[in-house]
C-alpha cells in the first residue's frame, strides 16, 4: 500500500503536487489566524505573482506586435 499523497485536484488546470501544496501551505500558514493562514501575506504573494505575469505578458505582446508591424 502506497503512503504517497495523491495529487490535489481543484480543476484540470489547477492540479498541484503534494510537494508544491505543502511548500505553499508552509508559506501562508499562520497559527495566530482563526482560519489558519496569514491573509495579508497570502494576498501580497498573489498580487506580486499577478504583477509578474502582467509584466511578462506585456513583454510578449510588445515582441509580437513588433513582429507584426509592417517593415
Amino acid at each position: 500500500m502506497s503512503t504517497r499523497t495523491p495529487i490535489v485536484r481543484y480543476a484540470s488546470s489547477m492540479d498541484i503536487s503534494p510537494e508544491d501544496y505543502e511548500r505553499i501551505a508552509a508559506l501562508i500558514t499562520s497559527e495566530d489566524s482563526p482560519v489558519g493562514i496569514d491573509a495579508k501575506r497570502t494576498h501580497i504573494m498573489i498580487l506580486r505573482k499577478l504583477e509578474q505575469i502582467e509584466a511578462r505578458l506585456q513583454r510578449l505582446e510588445e515582441r509580437t506586435s513588433s513582429k507584426d508591424a509592417p517593415s
